[in-house]
């Protein structure tokens, strides 16, 4: 079940390098648009299917299956190279949407860069190992699943001080926006079972976000997830605290 798993999102993958969507699957296919994202969903594929999907892209069963050979993927950037993103807002831009596979002529007809400009920009993140810049200006990304930024680097500081407060600046009463604010008193057990959740939901977004990859642009939004949780109590309240209740109680501890 885990080569099928692995075989099918090898197959997405292959789909979008060579700009192919459900619909243009479905046609080839003779199916439904719902029918064939049925198909990725379940990871239930024919052989027959399976071989003609790829002729679809020109290719064999045993080529799709030649490119799961493990590639080296890049887990994390150096401290040197997040400062050097921050410190251009376009390169930074670009970086990001190459991340949401994002194709070439896509952030030209989205975003005031000129061709000559993109593809330096693309050039150095290829130099520094976040993508391949393909023949063609195809854009091919070369960051793990498990990619992260630096804890506590140029890039996070760059979200706390630039980011965080302009998108917590909402109402978060438009169709798709929700926040949620609760609070309450929890045991060091009940706080890391929570904690736990929610890093169980973090990983569900980044499922959907790799499945709704294969969509054309035009269907997919950028959306953002924000999740914090930790021991606290206003300064208000911490300042009546005596001093050995203070020491007692970790909500009034600052980092």
């Amino acid at each position: 079940m885990a080569q099928t798993s692995a075989i099918v999102s090898e197959l997405k993958r292959q789909l979008r390098a060579h700009g192919l969507t459900y619909q243009d699957v479905a046609q080839a296919l003779a199916l439904s648009e719902a029918s064939v994202k049925r198909l990725f969903s379940d990871r239930q594929f024919s052989l027959k299917r399976l071989d003609q999907v790829c002729g679809l892209m020109g290719m064999e069963i045993t080529d799709l299956v030649r490119k799961l050979a493990p590639e080296p993927r890049v887990e994390q950037l150096s401290e040197e190279q997040e400062r050097e993103l921050v410190s251009d807002l376009r390169l930074l831009l670009v970086a990001v949407c190459a991340m949401n596979r994002w194709q070439f002529g896509e952030i030209l007809q989205n975003y005031q860069i000129e061709e000559p400009e993109l593809i330096r920009y693309l050039a150095r993140l290829d130099r520094m190992g976040l993508v391949e810049l393909l023949p063609g200006n195809r854009i091919k990304l070369l960051v793990s699943h498990d990619f992260a930024w630096q804890p506590r680097g140029p890039i996070q500081r760059f979200f706390e001080t630039e980011v965080q407060q302009d998108f917590l600046k909402c109402r978060f009463h438009q169709p798709g926006e929700m926040r949620l604010f609760v609070s309450g008193m929890l045991s060091p057990q009940s706080n890391e079972s929570v904690q736990q959740k929610l890093k169980r939901l973090a990983l569900e977004f980044r499922h959907c976000h790799e499945e709704d990859l294969a969509l054309p642009l035009e269907q997919r939004f950028g959306v953002s997830l924000l999740m914090a949780m930790r021991p606290w109590e206003i300064d208000a309240f911490a300042s009546l605290r005596r001093p050995e209740a203070r020491k007692a109680y970790p909500g009034v501890t600052r980092n």
